[in-house]
């Protein structure tokens, strides 16, 4: 099986001129910041960010795309939220605009 390639002659230049630019140090390999793990948060922590946003579980529980139930279930420490969970709670209590816009 004959399999046809094209030549795009300006990729590869485009190509050889990052290489070079990067062979002399002016362009540099893209690095990404992987955020660290969210901490365990206590029933009372929760509940002082739902305070400090003045929501009621409800409508907190709206933000955070959970039941009110759930909610309550950790602020009674009935239940414990999960990883994603952890990270809206993350947000929510140092950049709570985020959520409410």
């Amino acid at each position: 099986m004959n399999k046809e390639h094209t030549f795009n002659e300006a990729v590869l230049v485009a190509s050889m001129r990052e290489a070079l630019a990067h062979a002399k140090g002016k362009l540099t390999l893209k690095t990404t910041q992987v955020p660290r793990r969210t901490k365990k948060m206590t029933p009372a922590h929760i509940a002082q960010i739902r305070r400090k946003l003045k929501a009621s579980t409800p409508v907190f529980a709206a933000y955070l795309n959970v039941t009110p139930d759930t909610v309550r279930s950790w602020e009674k420490n009935r239940r414990v939220p999960s990883g994603p969970a952890l990270r809206l709670l993350e947000i929510a209590s140092h950049r709570p605009e985020v959520l409410m816009g």
